[in-house]
């Protein structure tokens, strides 16, 4: 079984950004950039796929600028087999993205594709489930648990309230929760050997796929600032203040 897993560069969960001067976006300049956590336990789980003898070969695969070969790199040192870039100075917005991996899986005819998802600097959670739209696949959001036998995935996804189960035909699309697993520790090794791993680069112009934006962003703005709180002197006081300030009781 072949599976495809899409990886996205982002700015690192522990940074702290802030909006350009002009309010034109997020300042990204220097910042440190990192695998989109919700992609990185969609390559663990690959790899797990791969380590249980159920996947033969695992392709990721990204778009954006060059630097983005840093973030296949990392899941290549993960356990890929192969990684490719999708080359591309333009905006890359959820549909554009989704054709992009349409025209991918076309090629390289997957049994499963698994995408983290969401990505944690827009959180549009959009492109998973445009891919199998566009690509008439069977698609499960939110997974919590995968598992496979006879050609089928049986997929826990996380609903409202508790957990859902789905059964797929494969070849089939879905997207990782954080509980699904815990990625693993990149060792130095393997960071060593994902040099050597072949990385094929290759445009949205090879695929015949137009990626002009289609929105276009008015403002961003920081959220506004919290006032401070209020310290009270016992639980008196704060039912009275609950009572006649806040008017919630």
């Amino acid at each position: 079984m072949k599976v495809l897993v899409a990886v996205k560069w982002v700015v690192d969960a522990n940074v702290k950004v802030g909006v350009k001067s002009d309010g034109t976006g997020i300042d990204i300049a220097n910042v440190k950039m990192s695998i989109n956590p919700f992609d990185e336990i969609a390559v663990e789980e690959a790899v797990r796929l791969k380590e249980a003898g159920l996947a033969t070969e695992i392709i990721a695969v990204s778009a954006g600028v060059m630097q983005v070969q840093e973030t296949l790199r990392t899941a290549l040192a993960i356990g890929a087999d192969r990684a490719i870039l999708i080359e591309s100075n333009e905006i890359l917005q959820p549909l554009a993205v989704a054709k992009l991996l349409k025209a991918l899986v076309d090629k390289e005819q997957p049994q499963l594709v698994i995408l983290g998802k969401q990505s944690i600097d827009d959180d549009s959670n959009q492109t998973g489930q445009m891919l199998a739209a566009i690509a008439n696949l069977p698609q499960a959001t939110f997974a919590s648990k995968i598992t496979i036998a006879d050609g089928e995935a049986t997929v826990v996804r996380e609903v409202d309230g508790g957990a859902e189960t789905l059964s797929l035909k494969l070849p089939a699309v879905v997207t990782t929760d954080l509980r699904l697993n815990e990625p693993r520790y990149v060792t130095l090794p393997n960071i060593m050997k994902a040099k050597k791993k072949p990385l094929e680069t290759v445009t949205p112009d090879d695929f015949g796929v137009d990626v002009t934006p289609r929105l276009r962003t008015l403002k961003v703005a920081e959220p506004p600032a919290r006032s401070a709180g209020v310290k009270v002197a016992d639980v008196k006081v704060l039912v009275e203040k609950l009572k006649t300030e806040a008017k919630v009781i």
